[in-house]
């Protein structure tokens, strides 16, 4: 169940790029091809729980609390995911994940096998495949630079998306078919079987060995890092708002269309596959033609117009009845849905600098399958106590008034954002200093022009988000009364380490913002810095 779901620096022109270039990398050619199989497997087991579920329960609430069990492991487990990819090995991170979900599907195939499957039982398995697609997830994103240079790595990303589009229109149909044919435990033992590709791909892969200069950091102090930068990256705040505003209300599609699909149409499960494939030919249209839409729409006019189709989608879900029309709208609902998708991943990517981006992509996942959880019961519940139509009519006005979000957290702020690695790491010659003293305090001071005050505040108070984005735990800025125009910036550090990782944690949008604040300094000089540890 492997589903690979601030400054302004002038570079020259990249070349060109072919989309398919990457998979010249001899690698990320077999770990693409073989994500892709393992996905179509990955659908093929959803069909089956789904139309499973289905065949034992009438209820509503049951139906759509599968959609809540998939989602809620994200939810929980994401961020330590992401924290664990950052800190050790991800090749033998994501080879674990890869045993688990194979161990999960084959023993859902063994109880499916025997008659043993009941919906606890559905329920159990759906939670335990998630959790290990919740285990791969931020690692595969961040592993993606390690399989290719970074002139691919925007192919790279988009050709993902396309490998999970693929597998999207295929395994539902597919599983469908199966399901038809043999029934649900044929379609249970090809998703365990699919795994072993991407296994046996990371078995093979030997990535080369990295030099860390520092120690590596421990799992809570990693956690409490990345909640950090979270809290200091604004970018990235308004997109993980702009992901619940969405998806709280989008769950209501994906938990009630089993129920249309079987109580409404009266489908078999080669149409519920049929349905889900539209989806996903929905989603591959939409991946094609992003690119040329991104050059006419920004990303706030395209997140907007995606969620009014996407309520358009879910109204037709409600009241339509003619199979084929209900399709058609459904490959628009595939068309929204990765337009949305696609905007907020690239998003929380570029909200994300390289040190923590497996943790910022963490969080991110963590909100979207937060709210896919959340969604899931209340749209359920909704249905169980009332009717399919006035949940998904309330999911409906629910997601149109969600959408003036966009007036508030724009998508687009900071549009020059740069968070590559400035590369200027200061060899800092305390070696005597272990690593592991503290905390630190650190205090910068300026000389200024008093003419030039209000200017020099404003722009040393942008250095706030850039120590606390780095990792410090407090930031401050005082003026000396004894000493008219001397300004003392000061930030806690948790250790001495953590002060040799801020160091290496400079990003080019902190060199310009560090540079604009030292315009101000006056005299020959550079700001005196002092470093306070306190005692042992």
């Amino acid at each position: 169940m492997t589903q690979v779901t601030d400054a302004h620096i002038e570079h020259p022109p990249a070349p060109a790029m072919s989309t398919w270039q990457p998979l010249h990398q001899r690698v990320f050619r077999m770990l693409w091809i073989a994500t892709v199989v393992s996905n179509v497997g990955s659908w093929m087991s959803d069909v089956g729980i789904n139309w499973s579920m289905l065949t034992l329960s009438a209820d509503p609430l049951d139906i759509a609390m599968v959609q809540a069990a998939s989602s809620l492991p994200m939810f929980l487990f994401a961020l330590p995911s992401g924290v664990m990819a950052d800190i050790v090995d991800r090749r033998k991170y994501l080879l674990f994940s890869q045993l688990w979900v194979f161990i999960a599907a084959a023993g859902l195939t063994i109880l499916s096998f025997t008659g043993q499957v009941t919906p606890t039982v559905l329920l159990v398995a759906a939670f335990l495949l998630s959790v290990g697609s919740a285990m791969s997830s931020p690692p595969f994103q961040a592993v993606v630079p390690d399989l290719v240079s970074k002139a691919e790595l925007g192919p790279a990303i988009a050709l993902n998306s396309l490998g999970v589009n693929i597998s999207r229109a295929i395994g539902p149909a597919l599983g469908g078919f199966l399901l038809s044919l043999a029934g649900p435990w044929m379609v249970f033992l090809l998703n365990a079987l699919s795994v072993l590709g991407v296994a046996w791909v990371l078995w093979r892969w030997k990535p080369a060995l990295s030099v860390q200069r520092l120690p590596p950091e421990h799992f809570f102090s990693a956690v409490r890092a990345g909640v950090r930068y979270v809290h200091a990256a604004p970018v990235l705040r308004n997109v993980l708002i702009r992901t619940v505003a969405f998806f709280v209300f989008a769950s209501a599609g994906w938990a009630l269309l089993p129920l249309v699909a079987r109580r409404e149409l009266g489908l078999g499960p080669a149409g519920y596959g049929i349905m889900l494939a539209c989806i996903g030919l929905g989603a591959i249209a939409g991946a094609v033609l992003l690119p040329r839409l991104r050059q006419r729409l920004n990303a706030d006019r395209l997140m907007v117009a995606a969620s009014l189709v996407f309520a358009l989608t879910m109204l037709a879900l409600a009241f339509v009845r003619h199979f084929w029309l209900l399709n058609l709208f459904e490959f628009f609902t595939g068309f929204a849905w990765i337009a949305v998708l696609s905007t907020l991943n690239l998003g929380a990517q570029r909200s994300a600098a390289r040190w923590v981006k497996a943790r910022a992509l963490a969080v991110y996942l963590t909100v979207f399958f937060g709210s896919m959880t959340a969604g899931s019961a209340l749209w359920g519940q909704i249905a169980s106590h009332f009717n399919t139509y006035t949940s998904l009519c309330v999911a409906t006005v629910g997601m149109l008034l969600a959408s003036a979000t966009v007036l508030r957290w724009k998508l687009e702020k900071d549009p020059n954002l740069n968070l590559d690695t400035s590369g200027l790491i200061a060899d800092d010659a305390r070696e005597n200093i272990p690593n592991e003293r503290g905390p630190v305090l650190v205090s910068c001071e300026y000389l200024v022009d008093p003419d030039a005050v209000n200017d020099f505040l404003q722009a040393v108070h942008e250095l706030r988000r850039v120590r606390r984005r780095a990792g410090a735990m407090s930031w401050a800025v005082y003026e000396d009364i004894d000493r008219p125009g001397l300004y003392i910036e000061t930030f806690l550090l948790g250790s001495w380490v953590e002060h040799l990782r801020l160091q290496e944690r400079h990003t080019m949008n902190d060199h310009l913002l560090q540079s604009r604040v030292l315009a101000f300094h006056q005299g020959d000089a550079p700001p005196a810095t002092r470093y306070l540890v306190a005692p042992v």
